[in-house]
């Protein structure tokens, strides 16, 4: 019958352990299986996989390539409502202000506002994406939120993008003359009859 005192592991699941460095006629002697010197045969002495003593890896020679998910990675523009008490009540705070007062800068796709802080005035916020614990401390301070739309984050358009525009559209464009008038009508021969 199985009891607790009759477990016993299944056989071959364990093994006793190596000793080493018990004399020389233990077979696991003097260098205990480490060679001589070197590295490798320090206590600690571990090297990591990949490492080819300082030359530069295999895993750097080689090529990068193939598709990549970070490329297509989103980044937004993080603003707390903390940051946010420095502006006087009613104030419209966009993308603009936040660069001019540096509350955000360099690249990125847009701007996320999230609650860390109390909010003390009403402001006007324009913003791409709001936590839920935010927007209800804004509104509970008599703010406002606007959420932009996609179009309001792309760049101003230029004058070379409005000349693209007007080429593709067909407008601005000069009229291209027809080949009878841009051509100079040949003189006609008359034969003098004698």
């Amino acid at each position: 019958m199985m009891r607790l005192h009759n477990f016993r592991p299944r056989p071959g699941s364990r093994h006793r352990v190596k000793r080493l460095g018990c004399g020389e006629s233990s077979g696991h002697g003097k260098t205990s299986g480490k060679g001589h010197k070197g590295q490798k045969a320090r206590s600690g002495g571990s090297i990591r996989l990949g490492f080819e003593g300082g030359q530069m890896p295999l895993i750097r020679r080689l090529p990068k390539r193939g598709f990549n998910n970070a490329a297509f990675h989103k980044n937004y523009a993080i603003v707390n409502l903390d940051d946010l008490n420095e502006f006087k009540a009613g104030t419209v705070v966009s993308e603009q202000l936040l660069r001019e007062s540096k509350l955000v800068r360099g690249h990125f796709v847009g701007i996320k506002i999230l609650g860390d802080g109390e909010l003390k005035h009403a402001l006007k916020i324009e913003a791409d994406k709001i936590s839920e614990s935010a927007k209800a401390k804004i509104e509970k301070a008599g703010g406002t939120i606007t959420m932009r739309e996609p179009a309001a984050r792309k760049p101003a358009v230029g004058s070379d993008d409005v000349d693209q525009t007007a080429k593709e559209s067909g407008e601005g464009t000069p009229k291209k003359k027809s080949t009878s008038e841009s051509q100079p009508k040949a003189k006609k021969k008359t034969s003098k009859k004698t």
